[in-house]
C-alpha cells in the first residue's frame, strides 16, 4: 500500500468501487497490479493536480496507472461507474432514480500552456481556454458534461450537452424542466429543446440593479457543483490535451464525491 494520502480511498470506498470495475481480460499475463493502488494513484492526480510522470514512487508505475485511466476512458468504464453511483446516490437520498428537473450552465477555465486542441477565447469572461457545459440535478449531481473551446456559444454547447443527457433515455425518464440563465435564453434554443428533447426551458435572470453575489432560484445548485470541482487541483485549470480527458476528470471528481457519501 502507498502512504496515507488524503486522496486515498478507504477500504469501504474501494470495496464499493471494486464491484463496478471491469474484470481482467482473458488470456495473456495475469493482472499483477493492485487496482486499489491504481485508483488511489488516479485520485491523487485528480486532487493534487500533478503530472502523470510526477506520481510518488510508492504508487504503481505512472505508465501503468495512465494506461488504466486511458483504457477505461475509451471504453466508457468511468461514465458507467459514474451513472451507477448516481442512481444509488439518488436512491440513498430518498429520491427517484430519475430527476424531474435539471440545471444547465457553463464554466470557462484557462487552458495550460501547450494545450491547443479545442481552445478558444471567451469574450464575455475574458478567458482563453475551454468551456465546461454542465447539467446537474437538484442535488447538484452531474448528469452529463460537454467540454469545448471557450469561444463556443452558450446555446450551441447547451444543445450538445442536452443531447448527451437525452441519450441516457430511461435514466432521465421523469425529466421535464431545464433551468438556465440568460445566456441560454432565446426562442430558437427553447424551440429546439421542446421539439427534440421534449423538455421545458425555464430562464432565471439576475435582478436588475443588483451588485455582488445574489442567490438565484435553482441556478445556485450548479454553481455549488462548480465549487466542488474546484476542490480538485487538476480541474482548476484545463491541463488536458483532449477535451474528452477533461470530461473524464469531471466524472472522476463526482465519482469521488458519491462514493464517499455511499460508503
Amino acid at each position: 500500500m502507498s502512504k496515507s494520502y488524503p486522496s486515498n480511498l478507504t477500504l469501504a470506498e474501494y470495496e464499493l468501487l471494486s464491484d463496478l470495475l471491469p474484470e481482467a481480460k482473458s488470456g495473456g499475463r495475469p493482472r499483477e497490479v493492485d487496482l486499489w493502488e491504481v485508483l488511489n494513484a488516479i485520485f491523487y492526480i485528480l486532487v493534487e493536480g500533478v503530472r502523470w510522470r510526477a506520481l510518488p514512487g510508492d504508487f504503481p508505475a505512472w505508465q501503468t496507472v495512465y494506461t488504466y485511466f486511458r483504457n477505461w476512458r475509451k471504453d466508457g468504464t468511468w461514465v458507467n461507474i459514474h451513472d451507477r453511483l448516481y442512481r444509488c446516490t439518488r436512491i440513498e437520498q430518498g429520491r427517484q432514480p430519475s430527476p424531474s428537473e435539471a440545471v444547465l450552465d457553463s464554466q470557462s477555465v484557462k487552458s495550460a500552456a501547450g494545450v491547443h486542441e479545442a481552445v478558444g477565447f471567451d469574450a464575455g469572461k475574458q478567458i482563453k481556454g475551454r468551456k465546461r457545459f454542465t447539467t446537474v440535478d437538484t442535488l447538484g449531481l452531474v448528469l452529463r458534461v460537454f467540454v469545448a473551446a471557450a469561444s463556443t456559444g452558450e446555446r450551441e454547447g447547451g444543445k450538445q450537452v442536452l443531447q448527451r443527457v437525452r441519450q441516457r433515455d430511461k435514466a432521465v425518464s421523469r425529466l421535464h424542466t431545464i433551468w438556465v440563465d440568460g445566456g441560454f435564453d432565446g426562442f430558437p434554443f427553447m424551440q429546439w429543446v421542446i421539439s427534440v428533447c421534449h423538455w421545458i426551458v425555464q430562464v432565471v435572470l439576475r435582478p436588475e440593479q443588483t451588485q455582488g453575489f445574489v442567490l438565484l432560484k435553482k441556478r445556485w445548485v450548479v454553481e455549488r457543483t462548480f465549487g466542488w470541482l474546484m476542490h480538485c487541483r487538476r480541474l482548476v485549470r484545463d491541463y488536458e490535451l483532449l477535451p474528452e480527458t477533461s470530461e473524464t476528470f469531471i466524472y472522476l471528481a463526482m465519482i469521488r464525491i458519491m462514493v464517499k457519501r455511499l460508503a
